[in-house]
């Protein structure tokens, strides 16, 4: 005769089974809720060589997050170029972040933000302009942010943000923590760009 499983194993086996993927996905996202501020100092340990790790956890909620990607600060006639890009470990390996530096950045990209209503990086690198904002949509909490200095681009897309944080201040924070590090003395402008926010 076939034995009835007892109602008590069955409710503890599903108990056990969703601790342990709740703990797994904690393991990946972190504290979603954290709303503690982004680290003004650039300190190791760095993601890709220049992306300080403890930044991207606070940013994006994934604790060790894993990393993919290097810059090199001497090809382009020394104005650098490469990128990073971040991602959740396990399941699907979500890309959360990535971060681009090119040469040849373009002022004219970033007026055409601020006309669309981005708000203005401060003048992070001296001869920099920018601009940084959220995703319209508001998905995932998205947000990026574009900085320009003479020959020098960086871009950091911020894909999947923390849920109640200010994922805009969170990449004008990171780029406060990354332009200074990967933008050269090569790229320097030949005059100072210009551009206006409204407002």
């Amino acid at each position: 005769m076939r034995q009835r499983r007892s109602p008590f194993l069955l409710v503890l086996f599903c108990a056990l089974t969703t601790a342990l993927v709740s703990c797994q996905q904690g393991e990946n996202r972190g504290n979603k809720t954290d709303l503690g501020p982004m680290p003004t100092v650039a300190e190791p340990p760095y993601l890709c060589g220049y992306v300080p790790r403890r930044a991207v956890e606070v940013m994006t909620g994934v604790r060790d997050p894993l990393a993919r990607g290097s810059f090199d600060l001497t090809v382009a006639d020394g104005a650098g170029a490469g990128s990073c890009a971040v991602y959740q470990r396990g399941g699907d390996r979500l890309q959360v972040l990535h971060v681009d530096l090119t040469p040849g950045g373009y002022v004219a990209e970033v007026q055409e933000q601020l006309d669309s209503g981005a708000t203005p990086l401060p003048e992070i690198v001296p001869g920099s302009v920018g601009a940084y904002f959220r995703r319209a949509s508001g998905e995932n909490n998205a947000a990026f942010a574009h900085l320009v200095r003479g020959k020098a681009e960086i871009n950091i897309a911020l894909e999947i943000g923390v849920e109640g944080r200010d994922s805009a201040g969170d990449v004008m924070a990171l780029m406060k923590l990354i332009a200074p590090k990967l933008i050269t003395d090569a790229s320097a402008p030949s005059a100072s760009p210009s551009v206006s926010g409204k407002g």
